[in-house]
């Protein structure tokens, strides 16, 4: 599993990399390095950390994104899903390639800071909810049961807030405010994905509409 780990987040940021790069059609692009190598280092870090304290989850997150048991909506979200994150990683190549952006040192540093945070926030959630597979579906072999501890206690989707601080920190480290831009994109096809898992809880895991009325707020408290 281990192995699979290594090979999956060297895949990932390699490709990231080469898109990256390739569109901003230089290799001299230190927020990008940045980026780059802390994802490489964090990746293992991460999974091992995982591996340790929960291997079963460690296991669903290396699973593909689309599986047979999955909703055909949201395999269709998880294709749009990928194709925007290439867009984006691209628009932000051809930002640096262009210049286009003018972003100082500190709100670079702020980006990383957020990158940093939005990972500690994701193993948060890895620890209170052993089931956060990376697609939607009812894990019953496993037992899945509704969780409301640790941020769940807040909102409904966790997993996806702490994505946004991804997606604005990327930008940031990167310094385009391009991919800034770009960003809320992501928050309208993570809503959606919201909805299309809501329905399926609901519809198959026991207490989860309960748990639905006592909390709120499905991905950002006070507001959503």
């Amino acid at each position: 599993m281990i192995a699979r780990l290594l090979l999956q987040n060297t895949v990932l940021t390699a490709g990231m990399g080469a898109l990256l790069l390739a569109a901003a059609g230089t290799l001299h692009w230190p927020g990008a390095w940045v980026f780059l190598v802390t994802s490489i280092l964090l990746g293992p870090l991460c999974g091992w950390w995982l591996y340790r304290i929960d291997p079963a989850l460690l296991a669903e997150r290396l699973r593909p994104v689309l599986q047979r048991d999955q909703p055909a909506a949201d395999k269709v979200f998880m294709v749009a899903f990928i194709v925007a994150m290439l867009g984006w990683l691209v628009a932000m190549g051809l930002d640096r390639r262009h210049l286009a952006s003018h972003m100082s040192v500190a709100w670079q540093v702020f980006g990383f800071v957020l990158f940093l945070a939005s990972t500690l926030f994701t193993l948060w959630v890895f620890r209170e909810n052993s089931f956060a597979a990376p697609v939607v579906k009812l894990q019953t072999e496993r037992a899945q049961r509704v969780i409301s501890t640790g941020p769940y206690a807040h909102v409904r989707h966790p997993m996806y807030s702490g994505m946004i601080l991804f997606f604005a920190s990327v930008p940031l480290i990167l310094g385009s405010w391009w991919g800034l831009a770009v960003a809320p994109v992501f928050l309208a096809l993570l809503a959606v994905r919201i909805r299309i898992e809501e329905r399926t809880l609901i519809a198959g895991l026991p207490g989860y509409a309960d748990y639905a009325a006592r909390v709120r707020y499905r991905l950002l408290p006070g507001l959503w």
